[in-house]
């Protein structure tokens, strides 16, 4: 059954689009194709994620993720371009895991595109249900950013893995992490990163990818160092590195378990340990032990039976060498891949959540005051419009000291894929107008186009991985506080409330980076094209997007929320209902005890009288 799923993939992808071959990713420029630019950054976003510099495999549609696509067949891929080129602004298009399904007309402040990926109803919200339905040609995985067309390669996700390991540093080291070794998996779209992120920290990185070629590229594109031959000479360029004090990384071409289990072997024991890998998917995601690259393909295609248990069995052994490691002195962290869940869920593992996924280790705390990943990209292509919004940012935030470090890291180190885009966490944090830290650069990037300083409008959205957007009990929501870490009304609400302010494009996907069934979470974009309207809708989306991660942890109960909602005037019903509440009984309460002791005074002094009169 699982060949037969596999053939008709292949089959209703079809051949890739001639318009594709033509773009090679997005079109650049001030001239347009669409009847806006709201349409016009819907199809260049599209093709920005299906660009060979940015998707891992563009011609299959995958985006990055093991099977995360933009859309679902390349007919489907061509019927976007025509639906997004005729759509008026006052017209809404609606796109069902990956193919277009119908066009209605709305009004000019509404999306221009509404997506929704790979959602199956609870009973059925499984991967033998999705992969069903998927070889059927009736669903597709959009992974995270693949489906909402917002995925900008891997300068995307560096600075939510910077920042992870920035506090990872502050919390059990002197703020950052020289002299000490970090040692993971994956080198692919997103787990590209690490190293990277690893080395902008101080740190040195050794990192395991079965896949020669993905090695190979984050060399080419400075996210990664070199490409030792052995792991032996990994160690060796490590080791003195460390030595020395200077930043390092390093890939090897090896399965991340036997890699964890060689270290233990040598007793080599990093300080930390982590993991990238696509081990949410265990059929198309991760690679077995044992098998080349080649001989694992085949063994997907001749009998994925069999791939899936040896991808099982190897995550066993992965998920033990770093319960091994952490035992042994390492820190160790899951860095949302859902490795865990699948070897407790599918070998019954009751050990693997001895350690924590990384939100709740190092990222929560940004989460409660609305902090997250804010992201944009020039459709100019023009990188000179990122590095006047750069300067932007350092003109609205120089207090901001991490900020401004981080600036000065990615325009030195992070290297453009695609459209010229840069992501920073910005929060809810208002000002003494009551605009957020989001809003208040998104209207100075809307000033600067509408001036010409930015030659073309710039689009800005953000992943997934935020903090008022997802419901994923294994990353995102994993051990909240008031146990509603699969409350999924959460990013329902966020991609509502969104809508009602005014972004572009919403999105709502189901699976993400922890496979099918295992979250809910929502997307949007924002066009800055100067005009009044995008500052409108900029004022309002930045001030909803944030503000949701805001009031989700406030009713969890986190401090850090309830402090940022106060002093940012977030209007929490049930906190002021509750406040003001208690003020009435408090009230209520002092009457009565005034009351009750005026009538004590008046009943003493009448029963004085009394007396005396007798």
């Amino acid at each position: 059954m699982h060949d037969q799923q596999s053939s008709a993939r292949r089959d209703r992808l079809g051949d890739p689009s001639d318009e594709w071959r033509a773009y090679q990713g997005a079109p650049t420029g001030t001239d347009i194709e669409c009847k806006g630019w709201r349409q016009e950054a819907a199809l260049r976003m599209l093709n920005n994620n299906l660009d060979p510099e940015v998707a891992e495999r563009p011609e299959d549609l995958v985006v990055y993720g093991g099977t995360g696509r933009a859309a679902r067949s390349w007919d489907a891929y061509d019927a976007i371009l025509t639906e997004l080129r005729d759509l008026d602004d006052d017209e809404t298009l609606l796109v069902q895991s990956g193919k277009p399904v119908g066009t209605f007309p709305t009004h000019e402040r509404a999306p221009r595109v509404l997506i929704a990926n790979s959602n199956l109803v609870g009973r059925w919200d499984d991967w033998e249900h999705f992969h069903e339905l998927e070889a059927e040609g009736k669903i597709m995985y959009g992974q995270m950013t693949a489906g909402s067309w917002a995925y900008i390669g891997t300068q995307g996700i560096i600075q939510g893995t910077y920042e992870t390991l920035a506090e990872l540093a502050r919390q059990h080291y002197d703020a950052d992490l020289r002299g000490k070794l970090v040692v993971t998996g994956g080198l692919g779209g997103m787990s590209g990163a690490q190293p990277l992120a690893v080395t902008m920290n101080r740190g040195v990185c050794i990192a395991a990818e079965v896949q020669a070629d993905r090695i190979e590229r984050r060399v080419e594109t400075d996210y990664l160092m070199e490409f030792a031959d052995s792991l032996d000479e990994a160690l060796e360029n490590a080791n003195a590195a460390i030595d020395a004090g200077e930043p390092y990384s390093v890939g090897v071409q090896m399965n991340a378990a036997d890699m964890l289990e060689a270290l233990l072997a040598r007793d080599e024991i990093p300080d930390v340990v982590t993991d990238q890998t696509s081990a949410h998917d265990e059929l198309e995601g991760y690679y077995p032990s044992g098998y080349t690259v080649e001989e694992a393909d085949r063994l997907r295609e001749d009998d994925p039976e069999a791939y899936v248990d040896a991808s099982l069995d190897t995550m066993e052994r992965h998920v033990q060498a770093i319960l091994d490691l952490q035992d042994a002195g390492a820190i160790a962290f899951e860095y949302g891949n859902n490795i865990r869940g699948q070897v407790q869920d599918h070998r019954g593992m009751t050990t693997a959540f001895d350690f924590p996924g990384f939100v709740p280790a190092y990222i929560r705390p940004m989460f409660c005051r609305g902090r997250g990943p804010f992201r944009w990209a020039a459709l100019s292509g023009d990188p000179a419009d990122i590095h006047r919004t750069d300067e932007a940012i350092r003109e609205l935030f120089p207090d901001h000291e991490s900020l401004m470090r981080w600036i000065d890291l990615a325009q030195e180190q992070v290297s453009f894929q695609g459209l010229p885009s840069r992501v920073c966490w910005l929060g809810y944090a208002t000002d003494d107008e009551g605009l957020t830290e989001r809003a208040r650069f998104a209207l100075k990037i809307n000033d600067l186009v509408a001036s010409g300083e930015v030659s073309a409008p710039v689009v800005v959205t953000r992943d997934h991985l935020d903090a008022g957007s997802v419901a994923s009990p294994y990353r995102e929501t994993e051990a909240m506080r008031d146990g509603t870490d699969a409350v999924a009304d959460w990013p329902i609400l966020n991609a509502l409330l969104n809508t009602a302010a005014g972004a572009d494009i919403v999105s709502v996907h189901d699976g993400g980076g922890v496979g099918i069934g295992n979250s809910l979470h929502a997307n949007n974009h924002v066009v800055l094209d100067g005009s009044d309207l995008a500052a409108k809708k900029a004022r309002a989306v930045f001030t909803t997007d944030p503000g949701m991660g805001v009031i989700r942890h406030a009713d969890a109960g986190y401090e850090d929320a309830l402090d940022e909602a106060t002093r940012s005037n977030v209007r929490i019903p049930m906190r002021d209902h509750d406040a003001a509440a208690r003020a009435e009984r408090s009230e209520r309460a002092d009457r009565a005890d005034r009351a009750a002791e005026d009538g004590g005074h008046a009943t003493e002094t009448g029963e004085s009288a009394g007396r005396g009169d007798e």
